[in-house]
């Protein structure tokens, strides 16, 4: 006779996973698109057919018990297994339809995309198209996106990528900043201003210090990573702050500082999985975002300098 366990429902393990790996039911809700009810319900019905206590609930969240410890190696084998089915099954779709699902940073998809997946939606109306924007990354081995535009080489086993080329960058500051402070004649001057950078990340401090110039956490007066919310603050007088060009100069509420500095571009990369990335809507939309990125990218040779 067959085990109950051997017939456990793959949807239990999602959400053993999901709760696991975020600590709480509104963030694993949240990761795989199911109300916090229902997730809550899997969670029961799984320590139910299984006899055990998964989880230690406490105000701060879920927290696995020795027996959730236990479990856990396995329900990632069979999340790992449920993932290869779908790739493999995904890779040998030839319909040009279906659904295309990209992941990019929130100010690429806000700014550049959208007339992008214009152009896609003209020439294949048959495809749809989820964009998931986000900062944080998106897992293509685990089909949460097909295709990532991401400003760094994925290093993930199985994933095809192509370096497009390079974003240009450039150093902003609102007008109403630059009518209270001042503007900054040089890198020595610009230090003496209020400098906008980011909280958790170093990105910008590492860029800065390959180009010689050193900065601390402490050099900048205001700081937040989530990219649009930077803007915002540029925008709105916090300070002075680095961005990409195209879209600082197209804003009338800010001006570009030049500073004789040879700033470094940010690396557009597409990724996708191999195992679907000829499947041929997939090529289509990839092919598509090539293109349609190239107008916004560095010419060969070019160098920022702000």
């Amino acid at each position: 006779m067959t085990s109950p366990l051997a017939r456990i429902d793959w949807t239990l393990i999602e959400a053993f996973l999901a709760v696991a790996e975020t600590g709480s039911l509104s963030a694993a809700a949240r990761r795989i698109g199911a109300s916090q009810p229902t997730l809550g319900r899997h969670i029961q019905r799984l320590e139910t057919e299984t006899g055990q206590s998964l989880f230690a609930r406490h105000p701060r969240g879920f927290e696995l018990t020795e027996a959730g410890q236990a479990i856990l190696p396995a329900a990632r084998r069979m999340q790992q297994a449920m993932a290869d089915i779908a790739l493999t099954a995904a890779g040998r779709d030839s319909a040009l339809s279906g659904t295309v699902r990209i992941t990019a940073s929130e100010v690429v998809s806000h700014h550049i995309l959208p007339g992008i997946i214009a152009r896609i939606r003209q020439a294949a109306p048959d495809i749809q198209i989820e964009l998931d924007a986000r900062d944080t990354t998106g897992n293509l081995t685990f089909r949460e996106a097909d295709i990532a535009v991401r400003m760094y080489r994925p290093e993930q086993l199985d994933i095809v990528t192509r370096h497009l080329g390079d974003i240009e960058t450039g150093c902003f500051a609102a007008r109403s900043y630059i009518d209270r402070h001042g503007r900054p004649t040089g890198p020595d001057d610009l230090m003496t201003h209020a400098l906008i950078g980011y909280d958790r990340t170093e990105l910008m401090l590492r860029a800065m210090r390959d180009i010689g110039w050193p900065v601390s956490r402490t050099d900048f007066a205001t700081r937040c990573d989530n990219q649009v919310t930077y803007w915002e603050l540029v925008r709105a007088g916090c300070g002075i702050g680095f961005f990409q060009a195209q879209i600082g100069r197209a804003d009338p509420a800010v001006e570009e500082i030049q500073l004789g500095l040879p700033l470094p571009g940010l690396p557009v990369w597409l990724a996708a999985h191999e195992a679907v990335r000829r499947t041929p809507r997939i090529d289509l939309v990839w092919t598509h975002l090539a293109e349609g990125l190239l107008p916004h990218l560095m010419r060969p040779g070019q160098t920022a300098v702000s």
